[in-house]
């Protein structure tokens, strides 16, 4: 197929997907934060300690991690439109259900105390089964998106839209302390689930609208579609038994597979870092500076602004590489390296806290700016080097074990901070946290490079 400069591509219709692709994950993790926003607010309400919460967020966690493994198999198999879809409706309900958390956990315990298990919180377990079944629909999201973006954009441009529609997780997490306090002091904790979680119905008209795998979508020029697969070999195979070789894949197989690994380990370490920035940063402004409710507005507003810049810039960096002729594995992974240097500096958010909150605000935005950077490069490393039939599995194997490291990473949070809380040194419990956040990416870069060292396309015939 002759080699189309994008310069040239008639036609601009997968930035249209894109902007979808952006939006759902803006209103994914515009319902997921609602719950580390309320939580000061719940936790006298309800009475928890920081392990009760630990294991709210855990079950989330846990679920979709698990889920993770089972959405990218199902996105592969069902397709990008309907896989799709089905995730949002699920996450939204499952988010409106939060409203309910209490009659919920009340109907549980009930079921429980007939089966003679009793002594268990009300509150606890109703966010608990709300917010497992949150994780099971949201898992869906990445899985789907970086599909679509390995459908509908050539391996050199993937890494930007990735960064683009990634940064619909920034946009979210700005969205979100924005309103969702406001929301609640006006409205009540239970409006506030209700009205962000029924967004995601709204987003559902578009998808069905606008979405269509490229062979058939209607919308596109001949010389867009032509440039989109400008970088891939072409087969004369219909799309129907392109879809039946997906089923074929077994996850036994892709196993077998350093890049796989690679990509799992690096999920792993890293993924925690942003689960606990996303849950427990408004825990640590109520902890140490006294912040609750509409006072954390702007603080985070600020702080997750900056994330965008990180998503986006981490989004373009592998292209400067890539342009000076590095293939698209060894440009990103370049640019990985340096990203993996900045989030060091949230190494100096405690020692120098006492100045002004606004220091570790500012050093924890640039920290998780490199997350998202980082983020944007990592997903993209799959759709270099597999082919599209087994994008969304290697990402939902990834992404099961980033939410396990999310698990393991809220889990200690909450036993360290209950632990310093109790000897009433709080401030150690975050110095360990923000250490461990600080590193992870530098270990986590030399694990990959050292099971990948170059490029190296899988071949699933082999």
């Amino acid at each position: 197929m002759e080699h189309i400069n994008a310069t040239k591509a008639a036609g601009n219709y997968r930035w249209t997907i894109c902007a979808l692709l952006f939006a759902a994950t803006t209103i994914n993790y515009l319902d997921r934060q609602v719950l580390s926003l309320l939580h000061p607010m719940l936790e006298e309400e309800f009475n928890w300690t920081n392990t009760d919460y630990a294991n709210i967020t855990s079950a989330f966690q846990f679920v979709y991690a698990f889920s993770m493994l089972f959405a990218g198999r199902f996105i592969d198999r069902l397709g990008t439109k309907w896989g799709f879809a089905i995730a949002i409706i699920v996450w939204s309900f499952a988010a409106i259900l939060h409203a309910y958390a209490i009659p919920l956990g009340e109907g549980i315990v009930s079921i429980l105390g007939i089966l003679g298990i009793s002594g268990l919180s009300v509150s606890v377990i109703g966010f608990i089964a709300a917010r497992s079944f949150l994780g099971m629909g949201e898992s869906g999201n990445f899985p789907a998106a970086i599909k679509a973006t390995a459908e509908y954009f050539p391996k050199k441009d993937r890494s930007l839209a990735t960064g683009i529609f990634n940064s619909g997780s920034t946009v979210g997490a700005i969205i979100a302390p924005l309103t969702v306090p406001w929301m609640a002091l006006h409205w009540g904790w239970q409006s506030t689930f209700f009205g962000v979680g029924a967004v995601g119905f709204l987003w559902l008209i578009l998808w069905f609208w606008f979405y269509e795998r490229p062979e058939r979508q209607k919308r596109l020029s001949a010389s867009e579609l032509a440039y989109i697969q400008s970088d891939t070999e072409v087969v004369e195979v219909s799309i129907a038994e392109e879809e039946d070789k997906a089923k074929k894949v077994r996850w036994t197989k892709l196993l077998t597979y350093r890049q796989t690994w690679a990509f799992t380990i690096g999920k792993f370490m890293t993924d925690g870092v942003w689960w606990f920035f996303l849950f427990w940063l408004p825990s640590y402004l109520k902890a140490e500076y006294g912040m609750i409710g509409t006072d954390i507005m702007i603080p985070l507003g600020v702080l997750y602004g900056l994330t965008m810049f990180g998503s986006i810039g981490g989004g373009w960096f592998p292209m400067y590489y890539i342009k000076k002729g590095y293939n698209a594995y060894d440009g990103r992974m370049k640019a990985m390296l340096i990203i993996a240097f900045i989030p060091l500096l949230v190494l100096l958010a405690q020692p120098l806290g006492h100045i002004s909150y606004w220091v570790p605000v500012i050093l924890i935005g640039i920290g998780a700016s490199a997350h998202q950077a980082w983020s944007a490069n990592i997903f993209t490393t799959v759709s270099d080097m597999f082919p599209n039939i087994t994008v969304g599995s290697v990402v939902g194997i990834g992404g099961m074990a980033g939410g396990i490291g999310g698990v393991v990473m809220s889990k200690m949070a909450g036993a360290i901070f209950d632990h310093y809380a109790a000897i009433d040194n709080i401030h150690m419990g975050y110095s360990i946290m923000f250490a461990i956040c600080a590193v992870s990416y530098l270990f986590a870069w030399l694990i990959m490079k050292a099971l990948v060292p170059k490029m190296k396309l899988v071949n699933l015939d082999d």
